[in-house]
């Protein structure tokens, strides 16, 4: 997909990233680390997450928006709101121990154990969403294009994503754009696609011609993209051409937050401001029973797959291990004989390859069938992993290790294979779909990856 991208890009790229700074903030373990900080400097990243004062003045003032207006107003009340969040989350982040001098109080759950980098730090962090964070929903457009989007098959998230912020019973939608920390530009690429793209003339400029429209109108009607530039906006997309959508608004693509299920850094997807979401594949729209499978004493298979052969890495797998043993079970055709859900959820491992995207939805499939996803994949941001510690409930074998795979499996102790299992167990409420969304679940972790990255932006 990179061979597309337009002309002006990569030269773009190139320039911006020489004098991009990021104030990044992850919810680690270790504020000593280098990777997971609270606020993290990077002189390489695509973006800028600050504006210097003197930019924003005079910008303001080119749009009509000088010190003392109503927006100015508006705009430095919510960077209050904001600045006061960041700095309760970073005392948290530095203090891990707080948890017994200082626990805080959740009726339902209390984040803990190994799989969250801090457990402490994302639960403040969690609760000061659900307190604060206020999400406008631009009302323009009309479905099936806009508001709307299909809850089944591979791309369900993105559908169920925006039907769940239609409704007006979410509390973190706001009906009064002036007390909204984020914008939701709530485009469906998928049902651009479906609706408007021919597949003989295949001219993807569809998607160009929406969304370039869509934006003007809501840049001309509303104040709130020209006074941030995009940075406090956000679209959503589980598509492959998710981050396609983007390309031709430069705004869109260098300084709104994208969430996207195909978070591949190879193109140019930035974990800083970007964020990655879960790809599950609801194939009846069915979310009843997602969960269940055998305890981990009771597993009589090693690991498996079935799958077809797309992309780099499945064609790698296929011909290693395809029908080759007893103990690694890889199939590109699954026998009739066997079930495929049964399949999972009795085996200890579940292979989890990308095909020609890196995000695949046999991960969460693994995840809901009590299986321990082996991840082979490049350049894949794993979901909500500024707050999960996906090696404490998941393996990772490298392309080259392929053929490794079975020695990497069985030399891992049965007691780190239980941890594993437990931690799959745990780590399930954080991936499962609901409908009406419950606390902690796929969507809510979805808003929290979303609040996370706009506390990433600090306007003023």
């Amino acid at each position: 997909m990179r061979d597309y991208l337009p002309k002006y890009l990569n030269a773009f790229l190139l320039a911006f990233a020489t004098f991009a700074v990021v104030f990044a903030i992850f919810i680690a373990k270790d504020p000593n680390t280098s990777h997971h900080l609270y606020f993290s400097t990077s002189s390489s990243s695509l973006w800028t997450s600050s504006f210097s004062s003197a930019f924003i003045t005079e910008k303001r003032k080119r749009n009509g928006s000088n010190p003392g207006s109503l927006s100015w107003k508006r705009d430095k009340k919510v960077e209050a709101e904001l600045a006061t969040a960041r700095a309760l989350i970073r005392e948290a982040q530095l203090n891990p121990n707080s948890t017994t001098s200082s626990p805080l109080r959740d009726e339902d759950y209390v984040p803990h154990g190994e799989i969250y980098r801090n457990p402490y730090a994302f639960h403040r962090s969690y609760l000061l969403m659900e307190k604060m964070f206020k999400i406008y929903v631009y009302e323009e457009g009309d479905p099936p294009i806009f508001h709307y989007g299909l809850c089944k098959d591979i791309y369900s998230m993105e559908g169920l994503f925006l039907n769940f912020m239609g409704n007006d019973v979410l509390t973190y939608r706001t009906r009064d754009p002036d007390k909204a920390h984020v914008y939701f530009l709530p485009f469906s690429v998928v049902m651009i696609l479906h609706h408007l793209f021919d597949p003989v003339v295949r001219d993807k400029a569809v998607l160009e011609r929406v969304i370039v429209d869509y934006v003007q109108i809501i840049s001309e009607k509303y104040p709130y993209w020209n006074s941030s530039d995009g940075f406090d906006h956000f679209m959503l997309s589980c598509h492959d051409w998710g981050h396609r959508a983007t390309w031709y608004v430069k705004k869109l693509f260098f300084n709104s937050i994208r969430v996207l299920c195909n978070a591949n850094i190879s193109e140019y997807f930035n974990p800083e401001k970007d964020a990655p979401f879960p790809e599950i594949n609801l194939q009846t729209g069915e979310i009843n029973n997602l969960t269940g499978g055998l305890d981990p004493m009771s597993r009589t298979t090693l690991a498996f797959f079935a799958g077809q052969s797309h992309g780099k890495i499945r064609p790698v797998l296929l011909n290693h291990w395809k029908e080759k043993d007893k103990d690694i079970l890889v199939y590109e055709d699954l026998p009739g004989e066997l079930d495929y859900k049964e399949m999972m959820r009795k085996s200890r491992f579940c292979i989890c390859p990308s095909g020609h995207e890196v995000a695949s939805p046999r991960v969460p499939e693994a995840i809901y069938s009590g299986c321990v996803p082996v991840l082979i994949s490049e350049n894949y941001v794993l979901p909500f992993s500024d707050v999960l510690n996906w090696e404490k409930f998941s393996v990772s074998v490298s392309v080259k290790e392929i053929p490794e795979l079975k020695r990497i499996l069985m030399d891992i102790p049965e007691d780190r294979y239980k941890k594993l299992y437990e931690g799959v167990k745990q780590v399930q409420r954080h991936i499962l779909v609901n409908d009406p969304p419950k606390r902690y679940d796929v969507f809510n972790m979805i808003i929290h990856s979303i609040w996370l990255r706009r506390l990433n932006v600090k306007l003023f």
